[in-house]
């Protein structure tokens, strides 16, 4: 028993040191399945910002297309770029790994379990949202949450630029350890800079106005599309999982009754005899 334990835990292992990576706080998104427009425009910035670069080599172009609810041939003509890819083909792409190493250090890895194995879609949502300006790195972008992390800020364009701020409003504590207020119940806060910003351990970001395309609701919507589907992605069968379990429990609950009865009666038997 020992021993399937720890064996257990070594499998688990590479998973939980992914997810504790960072101790940066993670911002909730809940996905929804049944969203088929949401995964379908997920699947549109996908393809359109990430692919490129990040295959999804575990899932096939039809198995998507029939989950999210998309004609095949709308399929082929938008959303399959490799000319060589046909509907029953992988999501690959055509980046081949020595150039990968050239142009990014390391080949971008394949994304179809990302979710998964980076603790859920809030990793997702939290990430893309946390880029910011950091001229001292080759690509010129960084990240909150995955610090010196070697990708492009791929959607600056939609976001707009954010810098780290090197000071921030925080609520004055008072001795006891809960906030001050004023006469009128606001809280009173004080400015704090440099290594004693309270956020986490990290600088908050601001966005430089009108560098972004998008409102900053409509940027989050785009990310929360995104990391929807990079949610279903990981386990395209998740949907019918929960559902058909749902039948498994009620069986299970419904079988009870009568397991428990038929034991009833051998137990009587038993003590009769």
């Amino acid at each position: 028993m020992k021993k399937i334990a720890l064996t257990f835990l070594l499998l688990m292992a590479p998973g939980l040191s992914l997810a504790a990576g960072s101790s940066y706080p993670l911002d909730h998104m809940e996905p929804d399945l049944s969203d088929k427009a949401s995964l379908q425009r997920g699947l549109q910035t996908y393809t359109n910002y990430c692919m490129g670069c990040h295959s999804l080599g575990y899932q096939r172009y039809k198995r998507t297309a029939d989950d999210l609810g998309i004609p095949e041939e709308l399929m082929l003509e938008h959303i399959v770029f490799n000319p060589e890819a046909q509907i029953g083909s992988l999501m690959t792409n055509t980046m081949s790994v020595d150039y990968a190493k050239k142009a990014f250090g390391a080949a971008p890895p394949d994304l179809t379990l990302h979710s998964n194995l980076k603790g859920g879609p809030d990793w997702v949502y939290t990430y893309m949202r946390t880029f910011y300006l950091d001229e001292s790195r080759p690509l010129g972008a960084n990240n909150l949450l995955f610090e010196n992390v070697g990708m492009p800020n791929v959607l600056e364009g939609l976001q707009g630029v954010q810098i780290r701020s090197e000071c921030m409003q925080v609520p004055k504590l008072a001795s006891n350890g809960g906030q001050m207020r004023d006469a009128n119940d606001h809280v009173i806060t004080t400015e704090v800079c440099g290594e004693d910003i309270v956020n986490g351990g990290h600088y908050p970001l601001e966005l430089v106005e009108g560098t972004g395309s998008l409102t900053a609701d409509e940027f989050d919507q785009v990310v929360y599309d995104l990391a929807n589907f990079m949610y279903y992605v990981a386990e395209p069968s998740r949907a019918d999982r929960e559902r058909i379990g749902v039948y498994v429990l009620l069986f299970l609950a419904f079988f009870y009754i009568f397991a428990w009865l038929l034991g009833r009666e051998y137990h009587k038997e038993f003590h009769e005899s």
